[in-house]
C-alpha cells in the first residue's frame, strides 16, 4: 500500500471526442510521394510532403518564380561558407539565367571569392597557423584587396564593385570564371560588401586604410538600400549563411527605405542555414513583415546540398 497522502486522479467521467470531430493538422493528402524514376528536379520537389519544410521549400520556389516573372528584385545575401563550399559557379549560373538582381556579401564571402579568383584556392587551417600568428597573413590577399578598396574611394565605387574591377584584370584566367565578384562585375550586376572593421583578415594588413574601408562599405550600404526598394510588392531576399552581419545590415536597409517614404511591403524573405540563429530568424524571417504583409521562410540544411537543390529547381523553371 502506498505511503503517499495523494492518490492518483480518477479519469472516470473524462470527456472524449470523435477523431472526425477533432480533426488533424496532417492528412494523407499531404504525405510525401515516391519519386518516379527518370523524373526531373521539379518533380522531386513535388514529391516533398506538404508539411513544414517541404511546404516551405515550395513556397520559396513559388516566390522566386513569381518575382522573376514580374521583374521584381531578387537579392542573394551570402556568408563566407557559401563561397568556400564551392557554390560560386551555381550562383553565377543563376545570375546568367536572370534569377539574380544583386549579390550581397559579408567580408568573409568577399575574401574567399577574391582568393579563388587569384589563386584557385581559399580557407586556412586556422588551428595550424593561429599559434604563431600567421592566420590571415596572406600577402596577396591583404595587399590586393586593400589596394582595390583604396582605389575604389578615388573612383567613388563601393567595395563590391572595387574588388570586382581589380579582379577583372588581376584574376588568373583559369580561376576567374569561378569568381562571383568577377562574373558579376563583367555583367554589371551589383555586388555589395558589408564589413565590420576588425572582422576580416585584410584589416590586419599594413596597407589597410580604415577610411577607405569605411567609405566603400558605407557606399555599398547605400547601394543596398537602393536595391532593397525593389523588393516591394513581390521581391525576394535570401540570406545564405550569414548569422550576424548581413541580417543586421538588411534590417537597417529596410528601415532606411521606409523612413525615406518608399513603399516596402508584401515581399518574401528566406534564411538558408544549417542552424537557425537568432538574428536571421528575427531580422530576416520575421521582423521585416511586421504589419506589412509578405512572408518569411526558414530552411535548415547544409549549403552544399540545399543551394544546389534550389538552383536545380530554378534551372528547370527557367
Amino acid at each position: 500500500m502506498s505511503k503517499y497522502s495523494q492518490t492518483p486522479l480518477s479519469f472516470e467521467g473524462l470527456k472524449t471526442v470523435p477523431i472526425a470531430e477533432r480533426g488533424g493538422k496532417v492528412g494523407v493528402d499531404q504525405f510525401a510521394r515516391p519519386f518516379p524514376k527518370g523524373a526531373g528536379v521539379t518533380q522531386l520537389i513535388e514529391t516533398f510532403p506538404e508539411i513544414l519544410a517541404g511546404q516551405a521549400f515550395r513556397g520559396v520556389l513559388d516566390a522566386l518564380k513569381r518575382a522573376r516573372a514580374e521583374s521584381r528584385t531578387i537579392l542573394w545575401g551570402m556568408g563566407g561558407h557559401v563561397i568556400k563550399c564551392g557554390l560560386g559557379d551555381v550562383l553565377l549560373d543563376l545570375m546568367r539565367r536572370r534569377w539574380v538582381t544583386g549579390f550581397v556579401m559579408n567580408g568573409a564571402a568577399s575574401i574567399h571569392d577574391f582568393e579563388i579568383a587569384i589563386a584557385g584556392q581559399t580557407s586556412e587551417d586556422v588551428e595550424a597557423v593561429l599559434p604563431d600568428g600567421r592566420f590571415g597573413a596572406s600577402e596577396e590577399t591583404g595587399r590586393e584587396m586593400n589596394l582595390a578598396i583604396t582605389e575604389g574611394t578615388r573612383e567613388a565605387l563601393g567595395m563590391g564593385e572595387a574588388l570586382g574591377k581589380r579582379l577583372d584584370t588581376l584574376a588568373k584566367p583559369e580561376f576567374a570564371p569561378h569568381s562571383v565578384l568577377v562574373g558579376a562585375y563583367q555583367a554589371a550586376l551589383p555586388v555589395t560588401v558589408h564589413v565590420a572593421v576588425g572582422t576580416d583578415t585584410p584589416h590586419t594588413h599594413p596597407l589597410a586604410d580604415p577610411a577607405a574601408i569605411g567609405e566603400t562599405t558605407h557606399r555599398d550600404f547605400r547601394l543596398l538600400c537602393s536595391l532593397v526598394r525593389g523588393l516591394d510588392n513581390g521581391g525576394v531576399y535570401l540570406n545564405l549563411g550569414s548569422a550576424v552581419v548581413l541580417p543586421e545590415v538588411f534590417l537597417k536597409a529596410i528601415s532606411v527605405v521606409r523612413n525615406l517614404g518608399h513603399p516596402l511591403a508584401d515581399f518574401t524573405t528566406v534564411n538558408f542555414d544549417f542552424l537557425q540563429h537568432y538574428r536571421p530568424k528575427m531580422n530576416v524571417v520575421e521582423r521585416p513583415h511586421a504589419r506589412s504583409g509578405g512572408h518569411g521562410f526558414a530552411i535548415t540544411g547544409h549549403h552544399e546540398i540545399m543551394i544546389p537543390l534550389l538552383a536545380a529547381a530554378l534551372v528547370e523553371l527557367s
